[in-house]
């Protein structure tokens, strides 16, 4: 069973700074295969994403966040990370994390269909 469980969400004013974690027992696939991502999910919107990062050594990200978020991962510690930095009100979502196992799972070319998810962390940025 992996289980994937995000810590970091808070409040924030514009212009400010977080950092999500995603602690998780998440390891690469039989052929070394791997995906994991950051989505969001604001009230009344669609689920998109945010990062994501793959085993063929892609990291991408939405349009949105491009230059101001920033998706890393310590796989000795086995969590992901997810900086924010130039916080607008339009982030304020529930960020959640995923994982599973594929080659390649770019968040800039639809929203890929992943199966492991985390709970949520809320981000909440006022103006």
């Amino acid at each position: 069973q992996v289980q994937l469980v995000e810590s970091g969400g808070g409040s924030v004013q514009a212009g400010g700074s977080l950092r999500l974690s995603c602690a998780h027992s998440f390891g690469p696939g039989r052929n070394a295969n791997y995906c994991m991502a950051w989505f969001r999910q604001a009230p009344g919107k669609e689920r998109e994403g945010v990062a994501s990062l793959a085993s063929n050594g892609r990291i991408s990200y939405a349009d949105s966040v491009t230059a101001r978020f920033t998706i890393s991962k310590d796989s000795a510690k086995k969590i992901l990370y997810l900086q924010m930095d130039k916080l607008a009100p339009e982030d304020t979502a529930m960020y959640y994390c995923a994982a599973d196992w594929l080659w390649d799972c770019p968040v800039n070319a639809g929203n890929p269909t992943l199966r492991f998810w985390g709970q949520g962390t809320q981000v909440t940025v006022s103006s």
